[in-house]
């Protein structure tokens, strides 16, 4: 499954961690990523990947 939302195109950010010591690594912010069922404008079902805000802030309706 892509890390990317279908909705909105949220994906993963990159970062680095930084020590005390000013040593740096690598730091990789997933997105949460739901694989669901939405309902389509014609009235139709389909399997997409959506972030929860998307879900939450109500730009797809799911399918039950």
């Amino acid at each position: 499954m892509s890390r990317k939302c279908d909705i909105c195109g949220k994906q993963p950010m990159f970062g680095h961690n930084v020590s005390h010591a000013h040593n740096k690594t690598q730091k990789i912010q997933k997105p949460n990523i739901q694989k669901l069922r939405i309902k389509n404008d014609n009235g139709s079902t389909r399997v997409v990947n959506v972030c929860t805000q998307c879900l939450r802030s109500g730009k797809v309706v799911k399918a039950i």
